[in-house]
């Protein structure tokens, strides 16, 4: 497994930096973007940022030194134009260019044109990433290397006996390009949408095919190599719990694997590794199947998302490891022995019980309690947008034994304040608490097999009643909808008067009427046998329920007829996550304005319509679920269904058209019922 590759497969070595660095430019934005600023602060260097127009007052911008505008807002006019982002380089004065992970992180192109523009590239050497850019190239490298492999399948002539297959994007990662098809038929039409993803994605549309394993598990291996001959193995990482081939919980150690396969994982990652001549971080990445057997799938040759995991449990800073590689340091001969071990959560901005729908608003909190790692490139009062992924954080718990970093992250999480955007936040809790995870078995079909239930609402367990008396305190100190921000409702009368009645929904529908009358002590909730408001203050509210005294956290913002409040676990109940909840004051009499014609379909989202159903026309009939149009949007396609069976009457979208949130796409006129 561990011979060499023949002279003629690798790649020519390329310069290291002899000199040190002073000055770092970081060619990325967001969480990770933060994440090395603020080691490169640490380390004594000068630091860089660049931006484009909509993230001008970013996270990152104001966590470094200086900034550099790339004009735009697309990511093919920003964050993706190599040139632009060596000429802020040297605009700056910095002396070298960390690219983070994504955008161009693994682009030869753009490694050879910072080093070309006499800048240190802190990353691999860019005939390494160019061996490991292309999927199909880089098993040719790995068999050549020993490395174990699943045998490739010409899609063009498979059959029933090659299914289930997955489709991958030959030049790009991150789930974009991939499908798993279960029916030959389906076969044509699923190689053309993926192609058409993955060039949309990456330029490239070379798809190809291998078997897809069901209730694999995702483990990979992460290695650092310095330009003096050393290949460290730090370990495997579990990443097996993923969204659309999106990675949301991962762990290190991978539980549940032999030491036997520990080792060799372990020996394949090092040997890719030296196949390519690597230096820096970088990942390996295997499937490995239910009876124990690894597949190597690809090797990125960057720093990945899941990386604190590592440093947890090994104590070491890797982004500090790139740069002191970069400048020509060479690695202890062994690493560190690991300890303990971590478990990370990735906090996104989407609605898991609506296909992963993204949200774009502004982040009116974001409070993670609880002796957590937090990794963000948002704070409170950050607006998340359309163009970028929308990912909010990173929560990492590190602990002696699995169990105890399970139950450190699931009580961060639980408790959390997040307001302004329906976030994961639930769903990860769920996650971490579900027995099938909790066996240390997790396999890539999981949210497959759980998500409806996963996304099912809580069981009652008190939390309607205690909202609504919640809702009803809250009353008195929430403005109606357009009026002014001193004008509050009711107030402490002398004589007794019929309690008066306020109206809230919660986002995911639910009706609270709330009925109170102002005392001289305050509001007291009617009709909620057992429970007392025992104090109401602008932020904090406490209820008795049943004779357990329960604190909420509310925030309420200017101008907005909305409530944040955070309702804290319930031992008694099932769920025992309550999370947050935005209750909205309803108006008194609806707008006429807001009346949306039956049948409309609505741009849930603002984005870019990137196809839409082949033969689809106004008198075209179409049936319920069917996916009518694809709309890209925060680097992901989503599906709009017909809400019914019946004619579609109104087509008024096309592949190209820039849509807004609530922006009419289509109408489809129901069938009439027999």
């Amino acid at each position: 497994m561990t011979e060499p590759l023949p002279q003629q497969l690798l790649p020519a070595p390329s310069p290291t930096a002899p000199r040190p660095l002073g000055r770092l430019l970081v060619a990325n934005r967001g969480e990770i973007a933060v994440r090395v600023l603020r080691t490169a602060r640490t380390l004594g260097l000068d630091t860089v940022a660049v931006h484009s127009d909509p993230d001008a007052t970013a996270l990152h911008v104001r966590e470094a030194d200086t900034a550099v505008r790339l004009p735009g807002a697309a990511p093919a006019d920003t964050y993706l134009r190599g040139d632009l982002v060596v000429a802020a380089a040297l605009a700056a004065g910095a002396d070298a260019v960390h690219p983070g992970y994504g955008f161009l992180s693994e682009n030869a192109g753009f490694a050879r044109a910072v080093q070309d523009a006499g800048l240190v590239w802190v990353g691999p050497p860019p005939g390494a990433i160019e061996a490991m850019a292309s999927k199909t190239r880089a098993k040719e490298l790995m068999r050549a290397a020993g490395v174990p492999l699943l045998d490739p399948v010409d899609p063009l002539s498979a059959t029933e006996a090659d299914l289930p297959l997955l489709l991958k994007a030959a030049a790009g990662g991150g789930g974009r390009g991939m499908r798993v098809v279960r029916d030959l038929e389906a076969l044509k039409d699923e190689l053309a949408a993926a192609a058409a993803e993955a060039r949309s994605a990456f330029g490239d549309g070379e798809v190809f095919a291998e078997p897809y394993v069901e209730r694999g598990r995702h483990v990979e291996v992460q290695v650092l190599a310095d330009a003096h001959g050393t290949v460290w193995a730090l370990g495997t990482r579990d990443c097996s719990l993923q969204r659309r081939h999106q990675k949301v919980i991962e762990e290190a150690p991978a539980p549940g694997l032999s030491e036997e396969l520990r080792g060799t994982l372990h020996e394949a990652a090092v040997a890719a590794a030296r196949a390519v001549d690597y230096r820096g971080a970088g990942t390996v990445e295997f499937l490995v199947t239910a009876d124990g057997r690894p597949y190597f799938l690809e090797m990125n040759t960057r720093l990945q998302v899941e990386h604190p995991v590592t440093e947890a449990v090994f104590g070491l800073d890797l982004v500090a490891l790139q740069l002191r590689i970069a400048e020509g340091e060479a690695l202890p001969p062994q690493p560190p022995e690991p300890s303990g071990h971590a478990v990370e959560a990735r906090l996104y901005a989407e609605d898991p019980a609506q296909d992963w729908r993204p949200q774009t608003g502004v982040l009116h909190t974001l409070e993670i309690p609880g002796e957590v790692r937090v990794d963000t490139g948002f704070a409170a009062g950050d607006s998340v947008g359309v163009h970028y992924d929308p990912l909010l954080a990173k929560v990492v718990a590190h602990a002696p034994t699995r169990a105890e970093a399970v139950r450190s992250l699931v009580r961060a999480l639980s408790r959390a304040r997040v307001h302004g955007l329906t976030t994961n936040r639930e769903l990860l809790v769920r996650s971490l608490r579900h027995p099938e995870f909790a066996t240390a078995r997790p396999d890539t079909g999981f949210y497959d097999r759980h998500l409806a239930a996963l996304t099912a609402p809580a069981p009652d367990a008190g939390a309607a009643t205690a909202l609504a008396a919640l809702a009803a305190a809250l009353a008195a100190t929430v403005p109606d909808p357009g009026a002014p921000l001193t004008a509050r409702l009711g107030g402490w009368r002398n004589v007794p008067s019929r309690p008066q009645t306020r109206t809230y929904r919660s986002a995911d529908g639910t009706p609270y009427e709330v009925a109170y009358r102002h005392t001289r002590q305050g509001p007291r909730p009617e009709g909620y046998d057992g429970v007392r408001v025992l104090s109401v203050a602008a932020d904090r509210v406490v209820l008795e329920q049943g004779g357990v005294q329960r604190v909420f956290h509310v925030k309420q913002h200017a101008n907005k007829p909305e409530v944040y409040v955070d309702a804290p676990p319930d031992p008694a109940g099932a769920d025992r996550t309550l999370g947050t909840h935005t209750l909205t004051l309803q108006p008194r009499f609806a707008d006429p304005q807001d009346r949306t014609a039956p049948g409309s379909l609505l741009a849930p989202m603002p984005g870019t319509v990137v196809r839409v159903a082949e033969g689809l026309a106004p008198g075209v009939p179409v049936t319920a679920g069917q996916p009518l149009l694809w709309l890209e949007a925060m680097k992901m396609e989503h599906r709009i269904l017909a809400p019914a069976s019946g004619t579609l009457t109104a087509l008024h979208a096309a592949p190209g058209h820039q849509v807004e949130v609530g922006a009419l796409l289509a109408v489809v006129q129901e069938e009439p019922h027999a």
